[in-house]
């Protein structure tokens, strides 16, 4: 049984997976604070109230707080007997190249879902992110990671908008019935909700534009359903596009090491 983590700036995602498919997802928030032992605690105790018994033998790891995956590491060690694999570790092979500029280092969220694309879709990719901050990762056609870009999150925005106007209220992001709103909620869900498909579009036009071919977009994070409904942005939908990258990679490294 493999229990697979993705650690992102907001929320940790903890997947079992039994070989075919995951059994169980729970979600929680990532603090770096949390101890090997209070991970355990609240896993151990929604695997008893969903009543599943199991024997975690493997563990792979992507995060992009590098102060969480020490103590993930422990739990690891101390609760499963296992060696994690941490996607971005020299230890961690991966099925796919990256090109980018020597020195680089690339997010690990990134790398999966430049591997869970590629495993799904083939090559010649754009995978859009909706996670704290909207990442776009482009992915050639023999499946290598060659770039992307990185604007700030749908949520992020509003936040900082709300924080940085005193008049201005806490907003939740929400498709508007038009664009021109008549009360300040109803423009500030215009201004981000139809600022961000134009930042899509564009990107994504642009994207193809300097590599002169199709290519086909996919979506994924947690405001991607929002926009997948929207005016043709994406040709796919992956709600689990991350940890079945992360399944990929953990059988790559189990046949190579």
């Amino acid at each position: 049984m493999l229990l697979a983590i993705d650690c992102g700036n907001t929320n940790t995602v903890f997947s079992i997976w039994d070989g075919e498919s995951f059994i169980a997802t729970w979600r929680t928030s990532t603090e770096w604070q949390r101890t090997a032992d209070q991970y355990y605690v609240w896993l151990s105790t929604l695997m008893k109230f969903q009543k599943i018994d199991v024997d975690i033998t493997d563990m792979i790891i992507s995060s992009t707080v590098p102060r969480v995956v020490f103590n993930l590491r422990v739990l690891a060690d101390r609760y499963f007997n296992t060696r994690p694999i941490v996607v971005g570790k020299p230890d961690c092979l991966l099925p796919v190249d990256v090109r980018v500029d020597a020195g680089t280092a690339v997010g690990p969220d990134r790398l999966v879902n430049t591997v869970a694309g590629h495993d799904l879709y083939g090559g010649n990719l754009i995978v859009v992110d909706f996670g704290t901050a909207t990442t776009f990762d482009v992915v050639s056609e023999d499946g290598a990671y060659i770039g992307g870009v990185i604007a700030p999150g749908v949520n992020l925005s509003l936040e900082a908008l709300h924080h940085a106007a005193a008049a201005l209220p806490h907003v939740d992001i929400a498709k508007p019935q038009r664009v021109i709103g008549t009360n300040t909620v109803a423009c500030m869900q215009s201004g981000v909700f139809w600022g961000y498909v134009g930042l899509v579009k564009e990107i994504c036009a642009r994207i193809k534009g300097e590599r002169a071919r199709g290519m086909k977009v996919i979506s994924t994070g947690g405001l991607a359903p929002l926009f997948q409904q929207t005016e043709d942005l994406f040709d796919e939908f992956h709600d689990d596009l991350t940890m079945h990258g992360l399944t990929v990679i953990y059988r790559y490294n189990k046949e190579n090491n």
